[in-house]
């Protein structure tokens, strides 16, 4: 259950840039291609936001869908498969335009 470490640097970044302010909710941005279970990503915040600076502090993820663009053909997929693969000619020789984001967006404190 890698969710509870992930949730734990989420909640050790937020700390740290709130300073002694109160944090209401954290926004995060997680692509498809880090595979994130949301449900257990979302268990595993209520753990670590238990108590102390983050008591009722609400986790708001943002899943960034896994989009290539073909070097062949030049069309864009959405990944429905972590496998980088042209849905309209089949090349694998594709970029990675999204689905590998994990960042903390904002945060946002009670001043």
């Amino acid at each position: 259950m890698h969710e509870l470490s992930l949730c734990q640097a989420i909640a050790d970044t937020a700390i740290a840039y709130a300073g002694d302010h109160p944090i209401l909710g954290v926004y995060v941005q997680i692509g498809y291609l880090r595979q994130v279970v949301p449900d257990t990503l979302r268990f595993s915040w209520d753990i670590v936001a238990e108590g102390g600076a983050l008591k009722g502090c609400e986790l708001h993820i943002d899943h960034v869908p896994a989009i290539v663009e073909c070097n062949s053909c030049g069309a864009t997929t959405k990944l429905e498969q972590p496998v980088r693969v042209c849905a309209s000619c089949h090349s694998r020789d594709t970029l990675l335009r999204s689905g590998d984001e994990f960042s903390v967006v904002s945060i946002d404190v009670l001043e």
